[in-house]
């Protein structure tokens, strides 16, 4: 039964993609996160130039969720071959997928990033903890054991070592998965630290509830969402030198010019850093593929495979001297078995 659906759905995306009187799309289609657009851009530029008997891939942005919504749309012509995500896809978006049809999905997991907290190039250094931003940016924190609205207003009110500017945060807006990064390895890990994880326990709250308001953050105008990408996050911090904003590593070490970097928990963020693991706040990055479209969409199997060579994401390559933190060799190697292999996640 498996066999027959697989080919059926192949045989529902070649009707898709071939009715007319000539092919109705040629060229492979990408969106979703912010984070690894430049990357996905950069190997598709480079995928054009050395195969030129296939246009130029597309890639598009517009966060890691919008880009698997679109993903999850369907198979055929109209729908995307490729979202991009710096998170991992949930379980409910692989449902919606499959209840779409989008049955088959390679997951790709190219590489590393990290998650970096950044002021004006000359702005003072700042040494920061998860607790910091927690306790800056929370709907609400503990004061004598029990919770209550955020009552602080300065950096200097969180942390008497930090400048006296008025809280400005700059951070992810929801649809981006750097947010649920952030949320899970600043605001959650702050929110035990600071003790406010035991008072929401104390107050009778279920897990769930206290997963919940760990992460809930303030909407007074000290966290400002940015659901554009990074140069969103840039411009806002140039309008305003005491803000702080969040940025993926790769895009800080494009602008070191404009941007001073925040220690977290004692560590410089940087590509030894995030490697070794030592820098606390790191990611693994992904692209999905629908497999259905792998022999239908002209060069999508050559642009994926191409993706993953040792030319593209090797310690060597271009993407690493952009800023990726490459695979291990035998993670590496695995990968470009498993896409050679069409391996597919499980539903």
């Amino acid at each position: 039964m498996k066999k027959i659906s697989i080919a059926a759905a192949s045989l529902a995306v070649a009707a898709l993609c071939t009715a007319g009187p000539a092919l109705a799309r040629d060229q492979i289609q990408i969106a979703g996160s912010s984070t690894v657009l430049p990357y996905a851009q950069i190997v598709a530029e480079d995928f054009g130039k050395s195969y030129s008997k296939y246009p130029t891939p597309v890639v598009e942005s517009g966060g890691s969720s919008a880009g698997l919504k679109q993903f999850c749309q369907g198979l055929g012509e109209n729908t995307i071959d490729i979202a991009d995500a710096s998170r991992p896809i949930k379980d409910k978006e692989i449902k919606a997928c499959s209840e779409a049809g989008v049955k088959n999905i390679m997951q790709v997991r190219f590489g590393y990033d990290g998650i970096v907290f950044a002021s004006t190039a000359d702005g003072p250094d700042l040494a920061l903890e998860p607790k910091d931003l927690y306790l800056a940016l929370a709907e609400q924190v503990p004061v004598d054991g029990k919770m209550v609205k955020n009552p602080n207003k300065t950096w200097k009110d969180v942390n008497a070592d930090l400048p006296d500017w008025k809280i400005a945060a700059y951070i992810p807006g929801e649809k981006h998965g750097t947010r649920e990064v952030f949320e899970e390895k600043v605001l959650a890990k702050g929110c035990e630290a600071s003790g406010g994880m035991k008072a929401l326990e104390e107050s009778g709250m279920d897990e769930d509830a206290v997963e919940d308001a760990c992460i809930k953050v303030r909407k007074d105008g000290a966290a400002v969402d940015i659901d554009g990408d990074y140069t969103e996050t840039l411009a806002r911090l140039q309008s305003n030198p005491e803000g702080i904003g969040v940025f993926g590593l790769s895009f800080y070490e494009n602008n070191t010019d404009k941007l001073k970097v925040a220690t977290m928990s004692g560590v410089t963020p940087s590509v030894p850093t995030i490697a070794s693991g030592e820098y606390p706040v790191s990611r693994p990055l992904f692209f999905y593929v629908k497999k259905d479209h792998m022999d239908v969409i002209p060069g999508l199997k050559e642009y994926v495979e191409y993706f993953v060579s040792d030319k593209m994401i090797g310690p060597d390559g271009p993407l690493a001297e952009y800023g990726l933190v490459p695979l291990p060799e035998d993670e590496a190697e695995a990968l470009r078995e498993e896409v050679k292999e069409g391996k597919i996640l499980s539903m």
